[in-house]
């Protein structure tokens, strides 16, 4: 395991170079398009998916990067080109990441390609774990997983919701309770195969921002899915809930769930993804104060807008830094004893939301407009403070840690 370093290698700067220039020449000029769709940017899926990009072998290459570094820079330079577009590009990493995290060397052979079909014929896949009771609060989840023995198989009940891809996904991870005396721990994880019977689509929701990325309720109705289904397998899970049981009664620790280790994961990569939305509102409010000149000359000499632009430079790399140190510290097996993992995406989010409000500010009554690209990146980072766990929720897990 490599130091802790700063300083990217020779082919981490060309993947960011390369990751780049796909950014600027084929997701910014559809970006504004496919906002006003709303709709999956399915063409732009399938030219990722012919360079390489939309592919298992991408993100598994970055995802064992030794120095922690690849998945984040993969993640902010695809947002600095659009929010959404790369939603729709990268949402099936999380439910790839779920299968990893939980499942066992088959499960992941046999499942992950299938969420991503080929360049002639992409596929997407779908995490779903929130529900309309249970976002933040795995605790109160309902979807109900019970085993058949007969036919060896699983029977899954209940409505799921925010799913990205949910409805139009090849396959489904779904999170659900096995054993609702033991709380989140009586959870476990799903595969639901490629038209199974009993799911469908629900509400496919109207957002404020990352509307090129589709986003709906699951509805479960007596989905049958195979014993083999089931991450990981029902030997470990039934260990796992003899050990949660066991520790009931004594009120021992906690145990992690499924879904709850899936989001430990993804929290840095998320921080990543706004500190690429941040960096691309601040470039545009930068090169703005530059030309745009008034009272003779361009508004960077006035010391107010100047200053703005100091602060929004600052906090975009402090909020990188944050998130380069939790996934070093991830793939280098340090635990995150104070909470560093949530530590980066609260920061990062809310640095997204404050940098992109001030590059609106700055561009005065254009930032306003559709006619330039920040409205919507302000629109789009409005997401990081709620999803993958609400900022609120954040600041939970670092006070908890901070606490013992």
């Amino acid at each position: 395991m490599g130091e802790f370093t700063l300083e990217l290698n020779d082919d981490q700067k060309q993947v960011r170079d390369w990751l780049h220039g796909f950014a600027a020449d084929v997701m910014r000029p559809a970006a504004a398009e496919w906002d006003e769709r709303e709709e999956t940017p399915w063409p732009i899926i399938q030219e990722a998916a012919k360079i390489g990009i939309y592919s298992l072998d991408f993100y598994a290459q970055q995802f064992f990067d030794p120095t922690g570094l690849g998945i984040p820079m993969a993640m902010e330079e695809l947002f600095w080109g659009d929010a959404g577009i790369a939603l729709s590009i990268v949402g099936t990493g999380l439910a790839a990441v779920g299968v990893l995290a939980n499942g066992t060397e088959e499960q992941i052979g046999t499942w992950v390609p299938q969420m991503y079909g080929d360049a002639n014929d992409v596929k997407v896949a779908a995490f779903c774990s929130s529900e309309p009771d249970a976002g933040s609060d795995v605790a109160s989840m309902r979807t109900r997983a019970v085993y058949d023995q007969a036919t060896d198989e699983w029977v899954l009940n209940g409505t799921k919701t925010w799913a990205t891809n949910g409805g139009i996904a090849n396959v489904h991870v779904v999170v659900a309770v096995v054993d609702p005396e033991l709380g989140s721990k009586g959870h476990a994880s799903f595969i639901v195969p490629p038209n199974t019977p009993g799911l469908s689509q629900g509400q496919k929701f109207q957002k404020h921002g990352i509307r090129a990325s589709h986003t709906a309720e699951v509805v479960l109705e007596d989905v049958r899915v195979p014993g083999h289904c089931l991450l990981g397998g029902k030997e470990k899970l039934d260990e796992r809930l003899a050990r949660a049981r066991e520790r009931a009664k004594t009120g021992g620790e906690r145990v992690k769930n499924a879904a709850m280790a899936t989001f430990e994961a993804s929290r840095p990569a998320v921080g990543a993804m706004a500190v690429g939305t941040a960096r691309a509102a601040y470039e545009v409010a930068l090169d703005y104060a530059k030309t745009r000149v008034q009272f003779g000359r361009p508004i960077i000499e006035n010391q107010g807008v100047a200053f703005q632009l100091a602060d929004m430079a600052t906090q975009i790399d402090a909020a990188r830094l944050l998130v380069w140190r939790a996934s070093w510290m991830a793939t280098a097996g340090r635990p995150f004893t104070a909470a560093e993992g949530s530590m980066s995406k609260l920061y990062a989010s809310e640095v997204a939301k404050s940098v992109t409000a001030q590059a609106i500010q700055i561009l005065g009554g254009n930032g306003y407009t559709r006619e330039y690209p920040v409205e919507r990146m302000h629109r789009d980072a409005a997401i990081y403070t709620i999803f993958e766990g609400t900022s609120e929720i954040q600041r939970m897990v670092i006070s908890r840690a901070i606490a013992k």
